[in-house]
């Protein structure tokens, strides 16, 4: 029997994609649209109750996480750049630090940046 092997691809509705995308790429550095060739690692796939306030807005049916490198640098050139970035020291345990920012539209986003093992 075949099986899920990788994750594919994330597709979403914007307002603005080609503004959207731009912000991305200046910001994160994830090009697109197009293919986009991640470093390996984890990736964590976790429907969530319905409930549930980790997202912040309750409107909100999803949240994107991104592994990162050097969350603290990339905290200070987001913030450098006027991005609000949100951390809260029960979001980092034993898997690694967290922070949050949202897109122009208001997407969610999460960075992880992964504890060394």
């Amino acid at each position: 029997m075949g099986q899920v092997n990788g994750f594919g691809g994330f597709f979403f509705r914007a307002n603005d994609p080609e503004k959207l995308a731009a912000w991305y790429a200046e910001h994160l550095g994830i090009t697109g649209p197009g293919t986009w060739r991640p470093d390996e690692g984890v990736a964590v796939f976790a429907p969530f109750a319905a409930d549930t306030d980790y997202f912040g807005d309750p409107s909100r049916q999803w949240m994107l996480n991104f592994r990162v490198s050097d969350l603290a640098g990339l905290i200070a050139d987001l913030q450098a750049k006027g991005i609000a970035v949100t951390t809260k020291a029960e979001w980092d345990s034993e898997i690694g630090r967290f922070a949050r920012i949202h897109d122009p539209e208001g997407n969610p986003i999460e960075l992880w940046e992964p504890a060394q093992t």
